[in-house]
């Protein structure tokens, strides 16, 4: 095995999946309705040059960093993985979090973008790649349209984006599609093998 893979896959009892797919598909909501029902599943944070969209919060959402802080971490080998995302913003996988989340035997999940799914797979072999769906081609225009997080420029850009994106579903091990939110974390967990939780209220009298 190679010095790279040797840094990037430590010992240890845990497993990377990779959540990954198109604009608007809903990989964020998915993945923090997850982290929300399972916290026996570490989400990795993402650090990204772009600024924070309404109500998004810093260290839980994304990491906000300026460009030179960005620079510094991909010069510095800190990175699993970056990418320029719709020719604009970069957005980036610590690799630090990541590495000692599965020493610890966490199942850890990657919301991550397609070039850096594509890094993923060459540099942690083990990890599973999971894309997620649209339920059809305009539910997602509708959702990237009603969030209204972007311009008419920016949204092209992004729906040119993910047309191309929508034709990587062989490079992937599974496809979830995102027709509801809950329906899609249920077959998350389902391919992560994880047991259900234990019910709060305890067994029925």
């Amino acid at each position: 095995m190679s010095e790279e893979l040797d840094r990037a896959v430590p010992a240890g009892g845990g497993s990377v999946t990779v959540v990954s797919g198109p604009t608007a598909v809903g990989k964020g909501t998915v993945c923090a309705r997850l982290r929300e029902l399972r916290p026996d599943v570490w989400v990795s944070v993402s650090a990204t040059t772009r600024p924070p969209r309404p109500g998004e919060v810093d260290g839980v959402h994304y990491r906000f960093v300026d460009d030179a802080e960005f620079d510094r971490l991909v010069e510095t080998d800190q990175m699993l993985e970056w990418a320029v995302v719709h020719r604009k913003a970069r957005y980036g996988t610590p690799r630090g979090p990541v590495a000692d989340a599965v020493r610890q035997g966490r199942h850890v999940i990657l919301e991550i973008d397609l070039q850096g799914a594509r890094q993923v797979a060459r540099t942690w072999p083990d990890a599973t790649l999971v894309f997620l769906m649209p339920p059809s081609w305009e539910e997602m225009v509708r959702r990237l349209v009603g969030r209204g997080t972007e311009s008419a420029e920016e949204r092209e850009r992004r729906l040119e984006t993910a047309r191309t994106e929508m034709l990587a579903l062989d490079e992937f091990d599974h496809v979830v599609v995102n027709a509801e939110v809950g329906q899609a974390v249920d077959d998350l967990v389902e391919l992560l093998g994880l047991p259900p939780l234990p019910d709060p209220q305890g067994p029925p009298d």
